[in-house]
């Protein structure tokens, strides 16, 4: 990964990842109301605006895989931890959109 540009994971690779041993920090960027309508458990949440002012709650040396409605807003959270400092980041694709298909289908579309 450059440090302009994070790298992409679809949901399904970010939990065969996972489940192979990496440690993925999941840092859910999307606002209060999306989250009361769907949500990954474990993931940190910290909505987009607030990134900038609570990123000392992220450690920078860490796996952040981050995840918002369909990878808009999650593609630009990463871009700016990673000229923020931050190591190894990632735009989970598709959000929790894809996520839903793909991972769980017990959590909701919107």
């Amino acid at each position: 990964m450059t440090t302009n540009e994070p790298a992409s994971l679809t949901p399904t690779e970010l939990v065969k990842r996972s489940d192979s041993g990496e440690v993925w920090t999941l840092l859910d960027v999307r606002e209060p109301w999306e989250l009361s309508i769907a949500k990954v458990t474990d993931a940190v949440a910290m909505p987009m605006a607030q990134v900038p002012g609570r990123c000392s709650e992220l450690a920078a040396d860490d796996r952040i895989a981050v995840l918002c409605h369909t990878g808009v807003r999650s593609a630009a959270v990463a871009s700016w931890l990673l000229r923020n400092g931050f190591k190894s980041v990632a735009n989970v694709e598709g959000g929790i959109d894809a996520w839903s298909v793909t991972i769980d289908g017990s959590i909701p579309r919107y």
